[in-house]
């Protein structure tokens, strides 16, 4: 078996030595300076707009003002505000965040983060959306801007799957309300897909499938309702699922897996 079939197969924990990195390879061929700027993992595709009109961008030497102007990644040379960008290698990871570690490459508090779950070599990876300290579950790490943009941004409606525990019984009403969506912050979230498991006195448990992605949506959504969340954890992001990883643990996403998310 090759060395990236047998990377996309593994999983490891921070401190594991890493056998090989496995890598989606882009097709060769024009694209929008836009498009070539988030691609390239230096920015997102909106702030690439921006440095373009600014005029802080070199295509083969001269000044390019328009997002669409069209180049290739592997043969122009692309300079952004005097540094030259190159065609990077995509890298997709997989991680099953445990309670207690925030999204982020570092905070000012000394708290842990998802970094310090994945060797070093990946610090300039950025995670895929967000979950909050106490949130578990399924979270993608990558260089790839573009598909970041597509998996996060509201008008793709990307489908996340959680499962919930909160406090007491939910009433058919309560569920009525989460699946048509109610007023949060004076916006109204966006239908959602109820899926009871348990449903008991104390506790319930259930699957709540969204597409948005507001800060803390979900623990808002359930204390409107007055019924706290206990637990969240996410367990799909579209077809993608957790399957036997474990907490703290990560594994490379398969060329498939990453063609899927890109199809969407």
């Amino acid at each position: 078996m090759r060395a990236s079939s047998l990377a996309s197969k593994r999983t490891y924990r921070g401190s594991r030595p890493i056998p090989g990195i496995h890598i989606y390879m882009a097709e060769h061929k024009k694209i929008r300076l836009q498009v070539a700027l988030s691609r390239s993992g230096i920015t997102s595709r909106r702030k690439a707009a921006s440095i373009i009109e600014e005029g802080r961008v070199l295509v083969n030497g001269s000044v390019i003002r328009e997002r669409s102007h069209p180049v290739d990644l592997e043969s122009d040379k692309i300079v952004v505000d005097g540094k030259s960008i190159d065609a990077k290698e995509k890298i997709y990871i997989l991680l099953n965040k445990p309670r207690g570690y925030i999204t982020s490459r570092c905070d000012p508090e000394g708290r842990k983060t998802v970094f310090d779950l994945i060797p070093s070599r990946f610090k300039n990876l950025h995670p895929v959306g967000r979950l909050d300290r106490d949130t578990t579950g399924l979270l993608i790490l990558t260089n790839d801007g573009e598909l970041t943009y597509r998996l996060t941004h509201p008008k793709f409606e990307i489908r996340k799957k959680y499962w919930i525990r909160c406090k007491g019984m939910i009433q058919d009403k309560e569920k009525t309300r989460l699946e048509r969506g109610m007023v949060i912050d004076g916006k109204k979230t966006a239908r959602a897909k109820v899926t009871l498991l348990k449903n008991n006195t104390d506790s319930s448990e259930l699957y709540i499938e969204i597409h948005e992605g507001r800060k803390r949506q979900i623990r808002y959504m359930f204390l409107y309702l007055g019924r706290p969340v206990k637990r969240i954890e996410r367990v799909a992001y579209e077809s993608l699922t957790l399957g036997s990883l474990k907490k703290g643990e990560f594994r490379y996403l398969t060329n498939s897996e990453v063609r899927r998310l890109k199809e969407l």
